[in-house]
C-alpha cells in the first residue's frame, strides 16, 4: 500500500511529494540493477539491427547503438555495473572512513595526528586524477575500480565522522561510559555510532552520487568498465558519435545517469523527518 505524505505527517513526519518520486526512482534502478539481466530482450551483444545508431521503434525501444545492437538490454545490464560498483565502493569508504574516524576521535593522541595528516594528505590528490593513475598502472577490472573509488572516497568520509565523533564523545553519557571502565569497542559501537547514524547514512547518499559520476567520467575515457561489458559511461563514450544525429544511444545513457543522481540528491534534501525535531 503506497504511503502518502498526508499519512506520514499523522505519523508524526514530515514528507515531500519530491523525497517520494526521488524515492520511487532510486528503488526503480535498484530493483533494475538486480534483476535487470532477466528482463533483457536480447544478448546486450546481439546485433539485432543492421542500422547503426537506429532509431526508436516498438523492436527497439531505445534503439540501437553503433554495432546494431539493442539499447534496451544494454541499459538494464549497465544499471548492474553502474549501481553495483558505486554502492559497493561507497559502503567501503564510508565503513572503512567512519570506523578510522570515530577510532581516531576516542584514541586522539598520536593515531589521530598521524592517520588525520595521511588521509590530508590523499584528499589533496584530485580524484580524477588519482582515479586516472591508479587504473592506468594496475588495469581496470571490477574489483580494482572498487578499490580505487573506495580509497579515494574514503579521506572525506573519515573527515566527515571524526567531525561527528569528536563532538560526540564529549558528550556526558560518553564520559559516564569511559568512566565505568568501557574500552574503545564500546565507546565506538554503542555510544558514538547510534548517536551519529543519521548524518552518515546522508554522506553515504552524497559520496554514492560522487562515485557515479566519477565512475562514469573514468568509463568515458577509457578506464572504466572494459567490454564486452559496459557501465552507463562506458555506453556512452562508445556512442558518442551519434550526437550529432541525436541518437538514443547517447542520450539515453546520459539520462539514465542524470536521473539517478539527481533522485539520490533530492531524496537526501527531502528525507522523512520528524516534525517536533524541525520546529526544536
Amino acid at each position: 500500500m503506497a504511503v502518502s505524505p498526508l499519512s506520514m505527517r499523522r505519523l508524526g513526519y514530515h514528507v515531500t511529494w519530491t523525497g517520494i518520486l526521488a524515492a520511487l526512482i532510486v528503488l526503480f534502478w535498484a530493483v533494475i540493477a538486480i534483476i535487470g539481466p532477466s528482463l533483457m530482450p536480447h544478448d546486450p551483444g546481439e546485433i539485432v539491427d543492421f542500422d547503426y545508431f537506429g532509431p526508436m521503434s516498438k523492436a527497439l525501444w531505445f534503439g540501437s547503438d553503433y554495432l546494431g545492437r539493442d539499447m534496451v538490454s544494454r541499459i538494464l545490464m549497465g544499471a548492474r555495473y553502474t549501481v553495483g560498483i558505486s554502492l559497493a565502493a561507497v559502503c567501503l569508504a564510508c565503513a572503512s572512513g567512519a570506523l578510522l574516524g570515530m577510532t581516531a576521535a576516542v584514541t586522539g593522541g598520536w593515531f589521530d595526528t598521524l592517520l588525520s595528516r595521511f588521509l590530508d594528505a590523499l584528499n589533496s590528490i584530485p580524484s580524477k586524477l588519482f582515479g586516472l593513475v591508479m587504473v592506468a598502472a594496475v588495469g581496470s577490472s571490477i574489483p580494482v575500480l572498487i578499490l580505487v573509488l573506495a580509497v579515494i572516497y574514503t579521506p572525506g568520509s573519515y573527515r566527515f565522522a571524526r567531525a561527528l565523533a569528536v563532538n560526540i564523545n564529549t558528550m556526558d553519557y560518553v564520559t559516564v561510559a569511559r568512566a565505568r571502565g568501557e574500552r574503545t569497542p564500546y565507546l565506538i559501537l554503542h555510544e558514538i555510532l547510534p548517536n551519529m547514524t543519521g548524518p552518515v547514512l546522508a554522506d553515504i547518499g552524497l559520496r554514492f552520487v560522487f562515485i557515479v559520476l566519477l565512475l562514469s567520467g573514468l568509463s568515458f575515457l577509457g578506464l572504466g568498465v572494459q567490454p564486452p561489458y559496459a557501465d552507463w559511461g562506458s555506453l556512452v563514450r562508445e556512442n558518442i558519435g551519434g550526437l550529432p544525429f541525436g541518437a538514443p544511444a547517447v542520450i539515453i545513457p546520459s539520462l539514465a545517469i542524470a536521473s539517478l543522481t539527481i533522485s539520490v540528491n533530492l531524496l537526501i534534501d527531502n528525507l522523512p523527518v520528524k516534525i517536533r525535531d524541525r520546529s526544536a
